[in-house]
């Protein structure tokens, strides 16, 4: 089974995070922008394992790139935490997700 190269993996990472962008700056729904962003960190996170396996030492990967990805991970399961309890009390103020009625922070 044949497997992909660096310049597919990165095709493929520059993909997902293009079509991540686009969610973020066209859609207006804060939940779809925040899935937006969770896109992005998996593009980052596949961009690293790609170089990472891509970069041989002594013929083994170089798993530096692989240890990062775990702190992304990390990141992103906090940043889950904390937008959508944000998310849940901006609906709860508001009794909307859509970021066009979202336009000052006071009641």
């Amino acid at each position: 089974m044949p497997t992909a190269s660096l310049t597919e993996y990165l095709f493929a990472s520059g993909l997902l995070f293009s079509i991540g962008l686009a969610g973020v700056i066209i859609r207006r729904n804060i939940i779809v922008i925040f899935m937006c962003l969770e896109m992005m960190l998996a593009a980052a996170s596949l961009t690293l394992v790609a170089f990472s396996r891509a970069h041989l030492q002594d013929g083994l990967p170089d798993y530096d790139g692989q240890m990062l990805v775990f702190f992304v991970i990390t990141v992103a399961a906090a940043e889950v935490a904390v937008g959508l309890a944000i998310i849940v009390a901006l609906y709860r103020a508001r009794q909307t997700v859509d970021t066009g009625d979202l336009k000052t922070l006071k009641n």
